[in-house]
């Protein structure tokens, strides 16, 4: 007997099975036979040939849903005796002839052609998601049985229900009776009613719908003349009925509509409730508005702005929200109510939209679509507190989703790859915090104290303040009152999440170190939070990563886990030395510094970063003086890295990442040669500061070796000059050659136990042998011609902030960007410029035998027409995180230059052209200097600013000139030892204690001063932290060459009466002498000076003393400035209305001059001509009003001569008067005798000429009070006992400086004012007066 098939028995033992049983040739044990019809037995045989014989299931009617889990009753199979088994059929042949197996189906495989198909894209559907088919929509009836039918059985018995209908052709259908005169025909049969459905046999000639198309040749003719026979045979074999039902099924398949008629068997679905139902009806159609309505702003799944108009088909998904159904897209608000739903996935999409907004966003994408900030507004609706509790979320789908949105929100796009790109610039790991500049009002005052205890004394008082009080003002801030970091180290350590989530995270540690020295400490101290990420994603064993995506990165290797160390260690000195000795990060540091990218087995990519972040790590701990022990083990690692750079610098095309790492190896190297120069000099200048520091264990001997071998890469790289793409492609690499240079001689020349002999004669041959021809290359002229296309003073509009810029999120993103011509480009010629400039400053200090030979680069013409550009007047970069980053990196070229040409002119004396140029752009940068910038305006004032050397129109002819001028403008030739030319002479010779004067006043803080003194001259031991201070404001005021004279003003008013500052006398002199020099010789320093502004200050001479203004010297510089100001070039913008620098209100400063004048001028002529000056006709009324009714005594006291009046009497004559107050109290000034023409002729002969212009107009439009008043002004004109005020009244005619009494007359009244005159006296002669 024969086995039955066992588990585990191939295909191979079956068909064994399969011979032994055929072989044996023993009855089957089961029978298959085919049933006849219940008709008759015999109604198979008269089959059509297209019917299969076979016992075939067909499943056309099997219902939507299965029957109810019920045990069904056995089945049994019972024989046929209809259809017996053939004994002479060979039951072999009939199994291969009913095979069914694979191999039987492929060998009927005919292949398609598809060299002709025309591929469609798929049809949109018209619904928000796929409609589900359903086989069947139409009601069947169930069959009234007993007991509980199988699916299988139910089946059955619908098909022969089906098969005797069509069998029973008993029915007729009936027929209306034809109309009058048709023709009438026989009833029709069901065959015929068929045919008439159907239509004739002609109509299925050949198919329609199936055409072949694909098969080749005659095989599609034959396949689709095949198949539509089989259409044809089924559909003769269906009755009428059938055909119409089956035709409403599919019209009713694709045409839905409601109600739906609901099926027994749906659960709690035996009520339809069509309003719930509305929402699967179609959209109402889009509405075009065409109006400037604003309309609800709406997003796609991707973050885009859709038009409001936009016609999108439902099936994309956007159509799923109440409020304006027929426009497509979701609004910030529905995106915010998805965010709380209590679906996962809907969470994880809402916050998935609202990052790629965020992130749009902050690209520029929306531009002035939206009105509004899209950040603000997002941040003001709680945006950040949603992230934040989506973070405490339990679904690792919406944690990495709001970590997602977190970072785009958080970390702008750019800014690192910024700040990575010039860390090897010069000074370019100094960087501003990322933090806000406005302050509370609290905050106000407190610029003086160390960074370390405003933290401390801040820290109590934000701790009671809620975190959206924080966050309104800072972001960061907020974020770290919530307890974020404990939370993001939680889902580091705990959930461990994929790759993007822990490099998401990473990111947004280091947008929250960068923001500040207490953020840093915070994430510093943050429990557990570094330990977590040195363990897992700075392990020093991991196994080997292949090519492709990472599954997790926990224990890889991570670069982004070495920047987030580089960046804290940023911070401070402190962070630093915690890091290296609490993490134990030496060893790290020896891992992945000790072998080469390519031996890390990692990917490429991550190995070139993670190299170049371990060496940005050292070289930013030994900015410190950390790490140097280090040197010893790894001097062999990094002798052979160096001596690798060549042949990686003739690899072509060179790669960006490696540009980065040999960069940042030299930006190593130097900071570790900088080091060997501190050990050598152990007394600092301020003993009792950073006593804890370490001294580098560095010395000259380990380093002095390392010049061959960064020289030649120097040369190798400064080949490829003259080609722009190949230069481009290098980025900081040449920089940071020359930067290793600077620091190699100054720390050579440091050496006090070395023949000074020595590095003099390398030196000159580095002279000689690189730097002039250098000089002569025609490339580098170029790249001085690109400063001015590159510069963000000469293009003020690449500073632009960007749409999206928030105050109380720092970013350092700009409209535009960082193009190819900008400063931060690869086209740039700053970076370059400027380590070389450093290179010939350290030279020229050195050895100045070569001073004369390295300034010649200042003669460079694009060099000279960019200073020519830069103190131009013009608008200058608004100061923003960009902006200020950007200027920083300028400045410093700037500074450079005028350093090296200070240097050549000491040892020069010979006057050059473009000596002048240099000191105006000298004073220009000394106004624009940022925080952190402190020893450059210092190194400024004692060098360049006051030096004689750099005021050439000393010495040819200027005095001279200006006293010619003079006497051009003025028509005097007044005493030659009081004019301009003499005080400028004067001013010259005082160069020297004008520089000590404002040393004294203009001077940083001690210690803001030692810190950037520290970072510019190298002293590591003296460095704290390589982050500036927030870059609020300049370090000095646009007109800072007043502070010593305003510093006095305050002094006065803070001191008691009687008591003036010490040295005031010879601070104001000081100060005026200065003023004038630049009025005559550098009007541009002033230009950013309103004349307003340097009015008010000229009138604080007044305010300080009341015995300084008597003073000779004073009296002849504010004399000469005065003059300035009234020139007639100069006058027309002298505006006292607009608001002033450092003045709250004009007005007040006046009338508090005005008092001054009053009780301590006794008439002195100069203090008279200021007080005049600001009376003019166009100045505001409030000034006139002040002297003529509250200081009428001041009039007695302003004997100010006319022909000495600064400026025309025209400007105080006209345009007559038509304030009626300030009227009636000249009117009354004059009339009571307050003012008369020997006390006051200047306002003597003004008043005459209001009054008269008052009391003679005959303008219609006037009110009746305004007619009131001048009747009765000229009445009391004309009753006047003072002939010679009525005449001067009544007789008015032009006003002339030169006449005694400042006006013309006329001899008789014109008729029409004499006719005005008799009809408004009309009323005093009718009373009897007589005329006299």
């Amino acid at each position: 007997m024969l086995s039955r098939p066992k588990p585990g028995e191939s295909e191979v033992d079956l068909l064994h099975f399969q011979s032994q049983f055929l072989a044996a040739g023993a009855a089957p044990a089961v029978q298959l036979v085919k049933k006849g019809s219940r008709k008759s037995g015999d109604a198979t045989r008269d089959q059509s040939p297209l019917q299969d014989h076979r016992d075939v299931v067909k499943l056309n009617d099997f219902p939507d849903l299965p029957p109810a889990l019920v045990p069904a009753p056995p089945k049994r199979a019972r024989p046929s005796l209809g259809c017996p088994l053939p004994e002479d059929e060979d039951p072999e042949e009939k199994l291969n002839r009913h095979d069914q197996h694979i191999t039987a189906v492929l060998t009927k495989i005919i292949e398609r052609d598809t060299s002709s198909v025309t591929v469609n894209l798929p049809v949109p559907s018209g619904v928000a998601f796929p409609a589900v088919f359903h086989r069947s929509q139409e009601n069947r009836g169930k069959l009234v049985t007993s007991g509980k039918r199988s699916i299988f059985a139910q089946e059955i018995a619908a098909r022969r229900m089906s098969e005797s209908r069509v069998l029973s052709a008993e029915e007729v259908v009936p027929n209306l009776d034809p109309p009058e005169g048709a023709v009438t025909c026989e009833t029709p049969t069901p065959r015929d009613q068929r045919d008439h459905i159907l239509g004739n046999s002609h109509s299925f000639q050949g198919p329609h719908l199936i055409t072949g198309k694909g098969l080749r040749g005659q095989e599609a003719q034959q396949e689709a003349q095949t198949i539509h026979k089989e259409n044809v045979a089924r559909l003769q074999a269906m009755d009428p009925e059938e055909i119409l039902q089956e035709q409403q099924r599919l019209l009713a398949q694709l045409a839905l509509t409601l109600p739906v008629t609901p099926h027994k068997e749906w659960l709690h679905m035996d009520t339809v409730e069509l309003e719930k139902l509305h929402w699967t009806q179609d959209l109402p159609p889009l509405r075009r508005q065409q109006t400037q309505k604003r309309m609800q702003a709406r997003f796609s799944l991707q973050g885009e702005l859709l038009p409001p108009d936009v016609d999108l088909p439902t099936h994309l998904g956007l159509h799923h929200h109440g409020e304006e159904a027929e426009r497509a897209g979701y609004s910030l608000q529905e995106l915010f109510h998805l965010t709380r739903s209590r679906v996962s996935q809907q969470r994880i999409l809402a916050l998935h939209v609202l990052s790629q907004v965020i992130g749009r966003a902050q690209a520029g994408e929306f531009g002035e679509q939206l009105v509004g900030s899209v950040l603000q507004l997002l941040l003001d609706a709680g945006f950040l507190f949603l992230l934040r509790f989506s973070l405490d979320d339990r679904v690792d789908g919406v944690i990495a989703a709001a970590v997602r949105a977190l970072r785009a929100l958080l970390v702008a796009p750019g800014d690192e790859e910024l700040l990575d790109s010039t860390f090897s610039w010069y000074h370019g790991a100094l960087v501003f915090p990322l933090m806000p500049s406005r302050e509370d009002k609290e905050d106000e005052g407190e610029d003086e104290e160390p960074p370390g205890e405003k933290a401390k004394k801040k820290m109590p008082e934000e701790g009671h303040r809620p975190p959206p009080d924080l966050a309104r003002y800072d972001v960061i801030k907020g974020l770290l009152a919530t307890n974020l970091l404990p939370r993001l180290r939680y889902v580091l350590e705990v959930t461990c999440p994929g790759p993007t989530v822990v490099l998401d995270i990473v990111a947004v540690l280091i947008r929250l170190a960068r923001h500040s020295l207490e953020s840093a400490t915070r994430v510093l101290e943050c429990p557990r939070l570094i330990e977590t990420i040195v363990r897992e994603f700075l392990p020093t064993c991991w196994a080997p990563i292949e090519g492709g995506p990472t599954p997790s990165l926990h224990k890889v290797p991570c670069a982004a886990a070495m920047k987030l160390l580089r960046v804290l260690a940023s911070a401070g000195r402190n962070i630093a030395a915690r890091l290296l000795n609490s993490f134990d990060l030496r060893s790290h540091l020896c891992r992945f510094i000790a072998e080469a990218p390519q031996e890390l087995s990692l990917p490429p990519e991550e190995a070139e970063t993670l190299c170049t972040e371990a060496f940005r790590l050292w070289a930013v701990a030994a900015s410190y003086g950390h790490g140097s022990e280090l040197y010893r083990e790894l001097y062999p690692v990094l002798m052979r890295a160096l001596q690798a750079v060549p042949m990686e610098l003739s690899n072509h095309p060179l790669q960006p990442l490696s540009m980065q790492r040999i960069a940042s190896l030299l930006t190593l190297l130097t900071q570790l040669t900088l080091a060997a120069s501190n050990t050598c000099n152990e007394s600092t200048s301020d003993p009792g500061v950073y006593l804890s520091a370490p001294t580098s264990s560095v010395t000259w001997t380990q380093v002095s070796g390392l010049q061959p071998l960064v020289e030649p890469c120097l040369k190798q790289v400064l080949k490829l000059l003259p080609r722009p793409e190949m230069w481009s492609a290098l980025g900081p690499v040449p920089t940071a050659c020359l930067l290793f240079l600077n620091a190699y001689y100054q720390t050579w020349s440091q050496q006090p136990s070395l023949c000074p002999e020595d590095w003099l004669q390398d030196m000159e041959r580095l002279l000689e042998d690189l730097l002039l021809p250098l000089i002569s290359q025609p490339p580098l002229s170029r790249l001085w011609d690109s400063l001015r296309h590159c510069s963000p003073l000469c293009n003020p509009l690449s500073c632009t902030p960007a749409p999206e810029a928030l105050s109380s999120l720092v970013s350092l993103r700009c409209t535009g960007g960082c193009p190819s011509l900008s400063l931060a480009g690869s086209a740039s010629p700053f970076p370059f410029l400027t380590a070389l400039l450093s290179l010939f400053n350290t030279l020229a200090r050195i050895h100045k035998g070569i001073c004369g030979q390295l300034a010649a680069v200042l003669a460079a013409p694009g060099l000279q027409n960019y200073f020519l550009q830069c103190v131009a007047p013009g608008t200058a970069p608004h100061l923003t995180p960009f902006s200020a980053w950007a200027l920083r990196h300028e400045y410093h070229l700037q500074y450079l230059v005028l350093s090296l040409a200070q240097k050549a002119a000491a040892f020069q004396p010979v006057l050059t052209t473009n000596t002048a140029l240099l000191h105006a752009m000298a004073l220009a940068l000394l106004s624009r200097l940022l925080p952190g910038s402190e020893y450059l305006a210092q190194e400024l004032l004692l060098s360049c600013v006051f030096r004689l050397e750099f005021l050439p129109e000393y010495a040819s002819g200027g005095p001279e000139a200006a006293d010619f001028s003079d006497r051009l403008s003025l028509g005097s030739s007044g005493d030659p030892q009081c004019g301009r030319g003499a005080l400028l002479v004067q001013a010259c010779q005082d160069l020297p204690s004008i520089r000590s004067c404002y040393l004294t006043h203009c001077s940083p803080a001690r210690a803001s001063l030692l810190a950037s003194q520290a970072l510019h001259r190298g002293d590591l031991q003296q460095v704290s932290t390589l982050l500036l201070p927030v870059p609020k404001e300049t370090l000095l005021p646009t007109d800072w060459p007043f502070l010593p004279l305003i510093q006095l003003y305050h002094q006065a008013s803070d001191t008691p009466s009687g008591v003036p500052p010490v040295d005031t006398l010879g601070t104001a002199i000081r100060v005026l002498q200065w003023v004038l020099v630049l009025e005559s010789w550098r009007p541009g320093a002033l230009w950013t000076v309103p004349p307003a502004a340097r009015l008010a200050r000229l009138m604080c001479v007044f305010l300080v003393d009341s015995e300084l203004f008597r003073e000779i010297p004073v009296q002849r510089l504010v004399a000469a400035l005065l003059a300035r100001l009234c020139q007639p070039q100069v006058l027309p913008s002298l505006n006292l209305d607009c608001p002033l620098p450092g003045l709250t209100s004009f007005p007040d400063l006046y009338a508090s001059f005005l008092e001054h004048f009053e009780a301590v001028s006794f008439g002195d002529h100069l203090f008279g001509a200021l007080v005049l000056l600001p009376l003019q006709r166009r100045f505001s009324v409030t000034l006139r009003l002040a002297l003529f009714g509250e200081h009428v005594g001041a009039l007695r006291a302003l004997g100010l001569p006319l022909n000495q009046l600064p400026v025309s009497l025209e400007c105080y004559t006209g345009p007559p008067e038509d304030n009626l107050a300030l009227l009636q109290l000249y009117f009354r000034t004059l009339v009571t005798g307050a003012l008369r023409p020997h006390w006051c002729p200047v306002l003597y002969a003004v008043a005459v000429a209001h009054v008269n212009s008052f009391i003679f107009s005959q303008d219609p439009k006037s009110s009746d009070e305004v007619k009131a008043v001048q009747r009765s002004m000229l009445q009391r004109t004309w009753l006047l006992a003072d002939e010679c005020l009525r005449q001067h009244l009544l007789h008015y005619k032009l006003p002339s400086s030169s006449l005694p009494e400042g006006f013309e007359l006329y001899s008789q009244l014109p008729p029409l004012r004499q006719q005005h005159l008799q009809r408004m006296a009309s009323g005093v002669l009718q009373n009897g007066v007589s005329e006299t």
